[in-house]
């Protein structure tokens, strides 16, 4: 989906914001820059941030207005200091940060779970006001089956109880993962 090149300039996007934000409090401005035309569209996008391999954030929006490039730009501030689950990353652990972008596809609703393939599939499952999501790898990472991954996601993510989506609408996206480590 994406070239080498294009993959270093959106880690680089990804990497400069969160470094810019917080070491001095200011968002990066691309305003000046010229990107790829394929950066310039809108999709999807999370930004994950790992330390010592565990997760230290992730935050991400599905399919905005935005250009993908600004997406990863916003994400990476966000899943720095908006993660409920993690105290703001500070200075001092800014090095010891690894980034993963994950630029989603379009998302389908489903009408059987056995429409899921684990490691393949993300989830995004909605019932009334309360929605929630679990991308492609989460499922591979924790070793989760397919009632894990519904009934952790309903649970933890929806607030609809573990066999919340049973009655609940669930769609399925792709993700192309983007790991600093790996470019």
């Amino acid at each position: 989906m994406f070239s080498p090149e294009e993959q270093k300039i959106l880690v680089s996007i990804a990497r400069r914001s969160l470094e810019s934000y917080i070491l001095s409090q200011k968002i990066l401005s691309t305003e000046i820059e010229s990107f790829p035309e394929i950066l310039e569209r809108s999709a999807g996008v999370f930004v994950t941030l790992r330390k010592s391999g565990k997760l230290r954030g992730c935050m991400g929006r599905f399919k905005t207005n935005d250009p993908i490039y600004k997406l990863v730009r916003d994400m990476a501030i966000s899943s720095a200091t908006r993660d409920s689950r993690f105290k703001e990353v500070s200075v001092s652990e800014l090095k010891e940060i690894l980034i993963e972008i994950s630029v989603l596809s379009e998302h389908v609703r489903i009408k059987d779970v056995s429409e899921i393939e684990l490691g393949k599939h993300g989830i995004y499952i909605r019932q009334g006001i309360n929605s929630g999501t679990f991308l492609p790898d989460v499922a591979v990472t924790t070793g989760w089956n397919l009632e894990e991954f519904l009934g952790h996601c309903s649970r933890d993510k929806v607030n609809i109880g573990w066999y919340g989506w049973k009655d609940a609408e669930i769609y399925i996206y792709e993700s192309f993962s983007i790991k600093e480590e790996e470019i």
